[in-house]
C-alpha cells in the first residue's frame, strides 16, 4: 500500500477554479437541499498547492488521577464504552451518577454526567468532524436521492460505470450499493470521494484516481467499487470500536500512538481511523480538522451538526426473539459474535447450522423468522426482514439473514410470523464453508454488537464474546454451548420456542432469483 501525495491526484486547475470561486460566493446549504454543482474545495481539488493553515485547537489539560470531568452522553454511548474511553470504571461511573438505572443499555443522548477520568498522555484532536447519524444508512438519509445528486454535479463520478455485483452500475448506484450492504451513508461516501479524488467537481480525472479514487493503493482493492468496499470496511471497523470500547489507540503513519480524545463520537473517530490509513501525518492532521473532510461534507450537504437527530434512544431494547430455527430441531452453533457484513467490527453476526450438516450440501431445513415482520430486500443468500412495518430497513429493528438458498425463498414483501419458514440455509451469497445461517440486528441502520451492552439474545440464550471472530459462548441459565464450526455436541442448541402452525411463505418467483 502506498500514500498517494496530493500532486498525484490533482487535475484540471483551470476547470476547477470557476467552482471554486462559485463555492466562495455561495451560502451553506441546509441538510435537506440538494445544492448544484458548486463544492467546497477539498484537498483533491486541483487548486491545492500546499496544505491549508488554521489556528490551533484547544488541547486537553493533565487532570488529576480520579478527577471528575463534565460530559454530555452522546449517540449510542454505554457504561462499558465510556469506561475504556476515560480509562475507569463502570462502577465508578455509576457512584459519580446515581442516576444512571441498574439496567441501562444505551445511555439517553444528552443527560449530563461526572466521569472520574484517568490520565492518558497524548490525546488526539477534539474536533467533532460529522455526527452519528450521518455516519449510518439511517433515518437522516431516508429522502437523499444519491443518482440526482450525483447528476447535479459536473464530476467524472456521473459518468463513471462499473460491474459489480452481477450488474453494470452508474458511480452513484456504486455507492448505494456499499451504502445498503455495509449500512454506512451514502452521503459521507460521497464526501469522502470527493475530497479524496474530486469526484463531484473534477469533469475530467487523470487514470490514478479513477483506479485509486479513496486515496488506497493497492491492487486487489482497484477501481471504484473495491475502493468504495474497503473504505466502508476501514470506517465500520472505527466506527464500530469505537462505539462499543474496543479501541483506544491506533499507530500512525509515523510510528508514533495516537490516541482519540475521550470525548469524541464515534464517527470522528472512523474518519480518524480512516485518513490514518490514507494520508502521511500532515495530511491527515489537516483531514481530521477544520478545513478537511467537515469542510467538504458541509460544502456538499450542509452544517451536518445543525439537522443532527441521534439515531440510537436512551434504553433501547430488543424486541422478544427466537432462535432462527423451528421449535423441536437441533441445530450447531457455528459462529460466535462476527462481522455482520465485510470484514472486521461490527462482531454483530451470529452462525447456527442444521444437525450433522457438512461442508456446502444441501439441505432441506427450514430457517425461520425469529419475530414476525415484512420482507423489505432479498438478493443472493439474502432476507431482510423488517419489524416496525414501514418497509425501510434504515428504520426500527430489521433482523439480516444471509446464506439462504434462493431456491423457495421467501418472497420480497411478504408478510410473516415468528417461526414462519424464510428459505433454506446454504453456502449462497457472501463466503462459506459450510451450510448454515448468518443472522445480525441493525437499529435505525446502526448494526447492533451480538455482545455488547444490548445482546443478541434469543429464547434467553445469551452470547457472550470469544477471543477472536467467530468464537465465543451462548448461555442460559448456567448452561452454555460453545460456538464450533465441527458441530458437535457441545455446539448443539435445542430450540424450546412454542410450536406454530403456520403454512409455508411465499416464495420467490424463478426472475427474482439473481443472476450472480
Amino acid at each position: 500500500m502506498q500514500i498517494r501525495s496530493i500532486p498525484a491526484r490533482l487535475a484540471a486547475f483551470a476547470c476547477l477554479a470557476a467552482l471554486l470561486v462559485a463555492c466562495a460566493q455561495s451560502p451553506a446549504g441546509s441538510q435537506d437541499a440538494t445544492p448544484g454543482p458548486a463544492v467546497t474545495p477539498s484537498l483533491s481539488s486541483a487548486a491545492e498547492t500546499q496544505l491549508p493553515t488554521s489556528t490551533p485547537l484547544p488541547t486537553r489539560p493533565a487532570y488529576q488521577p480520579g478527577q471528575l470531568v463534565d460530559y454530555v452522553v452522546q449517540n449510542g454511548d454505554t457504561l462499558l464504552a465510556l469506561a475504556v474511553r476515560f480509562n475507569t470504571t463502570a462502577r465508578e461511573i455509576r457512584a459519580a451518577n446515581p442516576v444512571i438505572p441498574d439496567n441501562t443499555t444505551t445511555l439517553p443522548p444528552g443527560l449530563p454526567l461526572k466521569i472520574p477520568i484517568y490520565y492518558r498522555a497524548y490525546w488526539g484532536s477534539a474536533y467533532p468532524i460529522i455526527p452519528d447519524s450521518q455516519f449510518i444508512n439511517g433515518p437522516a438519509v431516508i429522502d437523499f436521492d444519491t443518482q440526482a445528486f450525483v447528476d447535479s454535479h459536473p464530476g467524472w463520478l456521473r459518468n463513471y460505470r462499473e460491474y459489480a455485483s452481477g450488474s453494470m452500475r452508474s458511480g452513484a448506484g456504486l455507492v448505494d450499493l456499499v451504502a445498503l450492504n455495509f449500512s454506512v451513508s451514502p452521503r459521507l461516501l460521497l464526501a469522502l470521494l470527493e475530497y479524496q479524488s474530486g469526484a463531484l467537481s473534477v469533469p475530467v480525472p487523470d487514470t490514478d484516481v479513477t483506479n485509486y479514487p479513496m486515496g488506497y493503493e493497492a491492487f486487489r482493492h482497484r477501481g471504484v467499487y473495491l475502493q468504495l468496499v474497503w473504505a466502508a470496511n476501514q470506517l465500520n471497523d472505527g466506527y464500530y470500536q469505537w462505539r462499543n470500547g474496543k479501541l483506544i489507540e491506533f499507530e500512525r503513519s509515523d510510528g508514533l500512538i495516537y490516541r482519540p480524545d475521550p470525548w469524541q463520537n464515534a464517527a470522528s473517530v472512523s474518519l480518524q481511523v480512516f485518513f490514518n490509513r490514507t494520508e502521511d501525518v500532515p495530511r491527515f492532521q489537516v483531514a481530521i480538522g477544520p478545513e478537511g473532510l467537515a469542510q467538504t461534507f458541509a460544502g456538499l450537504f450542509g452544517d451536518p451538526w445543525a439537522a443532527d437527530q441521534p439515531h440510537l434512544p436512551g434504553s433501547l431494547a430488543q424486541p422478544e426473539l427466537r432462535l432462527p430455527f423451528p421449535p423441536g430441531q437441533v441445530w450447531a452453533y457455528t459462529g460466535g459474535p462476527h462481522t455482520a457484513w465485510g470484514q472486521a467490527q461490527p462482531y454483530a453476526a451470529l452462525d447456527f447450522a442444521p444437525g450433522e450438516q457438512r461442508g456446502c450440501t444441501p439441505s432441506r431445513l427450514w430457517s425461520t423468522a425469529m419475530a414476525a415482520g415484512k420482507v423489505v430486500r432479498t438478493g443472493e443468500g439474502i432476507v431482510v426482514l423488517d419489524l416496525d412495518g414501514d418497509d425501510d430497513e434504515r428504520t426500527g429493528w430489521v433482523l439480516f439473514y444471509l446464506h439462504l438458498q434462493d431456491d423457495q425463498k421467501v418472497a420480497l414483501g411478504a408478510q410473516v410470523q415468528a417461526g414462519q419458514p424464510l428459505g433454506h440455509p446454504s453456502c449462497e451469497g457472501g463466503s462459506s464453508t459450510g451450510t448454515h445461517v448468518h443472522v445480525a440486528r441493525k437499529y435505525n441502520g446502526e448494526w447492533i454488537d451480538a455482545a455488547g451492552a444490548l445482546p443478541f439474545v434469543m429464547e434467553g440464550w445469551v452470547p457472550v464474546e470469544g477471543n477472536a471472530a467467530y468464537a465465543g459462548l451462548l448461555t442460559r441459565l448456567g448452561h452454555q454451548v460453545r460456538a464450533c464450526t465441527c458441530s458437535d455436541a457441545a455446539s448443539a442448541i435445542l430450540s424450546q420456542a412454542p410450536a406454530v402452525a403456520l403454512p409455508t411463505p411465499a416464495l420467490q418467483e424463478a426472475e427474482e432469483t439473481p443472476s450472480d
